[in-house]
């Protein structure tokens, strides 16, 4: 995959902020510091670093895709207050996959575990 400057740009974006914020959310800041940029760029560049394994498309958490810079094993914590995506250390749960293979006989090859609750921002402000 060639790098652009929109998508360096848009990469970028996503990594400062690690609540996991969907196309519309990002298509925002990103706009902050390239007001030409359009949201079906935003979009285009969002699935080629997924599909190129980049980035991370969240699917099913709340309704709507977020995007997560961080590709390694983790899981997630939607606050269902404000919709922000938090990530969960794997280490809290590091052998589920081994867990389901034993008990159940099924073979793990991926996991997306989320987590409902209110995060720290909203019980503070509550």
């Amino acid at each position: 995959m060639r790098n652009s400057k929109q998508r360096e740009l848009i990469l970028t974006t996503l990594a400062e902020n690690p609540v996991h914020p969907t196309a519309e959310q990002l298509y925002a800041l990103v706009k902050t510091k390239a007001p030409t940029i359009s949201l079906a760029t935003v979009y285009r560049n969002l699935n080629l670093l997924a599909d190129g394994g980049v980035i991370k498309k969240i699917s099913g958490l709340d309704g709507m895709a977020h995007f997560d810079h961080h590709t390694h094993n983790h899981y997630h914590f939607i606050c269902q207050k404000c919709n922000k995506v938090y990530d969960v250390p794997y280490d809290i749960a590091p052998h589920l996959a081994q867990d389901v293979l034993a008990r159940c006989g099924l073979i793990v090859e991926s996991c997306d575990i989320a987590l409902r609750g209110i995060c720290n921002e909203c019980k503070t402000n509550h």
